[in-house]
């Protein structure tokens, strides 16, 4: 039995073709790039966090600009 197909606290993501984490996983992203992933997959769902979804979001990609600035990129 794949982890897949036991989701924990609801069943929000095992509805989508491609699941998130086979998507981060399978591009090697780290924490903040798979958050990101994760919260763009389900903020118009219901229950998905709507609007507080999309600023988490752009939380997480404020933490990749500040990190990249910070390495020279």
């Amino acid at each position: 039995m794949s982890a897949l197909n036991d989701q924990v606290g609801g069943d929000h993501y095992k509805k989508k073709a491609i699941q998130p984490i086979e998507y981060i996983m399978a591009n090697e992203m780290d924490f903040c790039e798979g958050n990101v992933v994760k919260y763009i997959t389900r903020w118009k769902e219901p229950g998905g966090g709507g609007v507080l979804s999309l600023q988490k979001i752009k939380q997480y990609v404020d933490f990749l600009i500040e990190r990249e600035l910070k390495n020279g990129d």
